[in-house]
């Protein structure tokens, strides 16, 4: 189906790499929406589930879980560089890079396996990508949250650590339905076609 997987794989660790890096930069600017705290990393993140659901469906879980592999510590590195030269202490980088890193490992690795499991159980191209993108968001950010500033130095972020992680799992959520769902359904139909001229 696809000629060159290598090449393929590292495309799709570079874009891990990116969204994960990004996040990290976002996720040190809390902002309130609607009265609500969150940090802008919640507009971003949900990038990395719709990758990792296009994967499963088109390459299988194996290529899936190889990108997590090859992208976890390369992105813990990133995220410490990218924290760091922001100005935080090396103790609060190293914090988030790890807590970073861990958290989209454990959250995109269960992403793989709900999205293959309810995909495996309902035919709708909708439902699988829809309720993985839900349990990955939910324990990906409290994971992250909880490493991150759970008793950190950051006063603020470690009195409302709680509440922060609440506001942006429902936040990314209904992001990841609202937009990200139907860029996956666009997406998919676009490489679906490319892949029938292809044979």
């Amino acid at each position: 189906m696809f000629k060159n997987i290598s090449n393929i794989l590292l495309g799709l660790v570079l874009l891990h790499i990116s969204i994960t890096t990004l996040s990290n930069a976002l996720v040190a600017i809390p902002i309130e929406l609607l009265g609500y705290k969150i940090t802008w990393a919640a507009f971003v993140f949900p990038l990395v589930v719709v990758a990792t659901d296009l994967t499963v469906r088109l390459l299988g879980k194996s290529i899936a879980q190889k990108t997590i592999i090859y992208t976890y510590p390369l992105a813990i590195i990133s995220s410490i560089l990218i924290v760091y030269l922001e100005g935080n202490p090396q103790s609060v980088a190293f914090r988030i890079g790890f807590a970073s890193a861990t958290a989209y490992a454990l959250g995109i690795l269960i992403d793989i396996y709900a999205f293959q499991s309810i995909r495996d159980r309902y035919s709708a191209w909708w439902i699988a990508p829809a309720l993985s993108t839900v349990i990955s968001n939910i324990i990906d950010t409290y994971v992250f949250f909880f490493t991150a500033f759970s008793g950190s130095e950051d006063i603020y972020m470690a009195s409302n650590w709680f509440e922060i992680a609440g506001n942006q799992t429902v936040l990314k959520i209904v992001i990841g339905l609202l937009f990200f769902l139907p860029a996956y359904g666009l997406l998919l139909n676009f490489l679906l076609k490319k892949i029938k001229k292809q044979k």
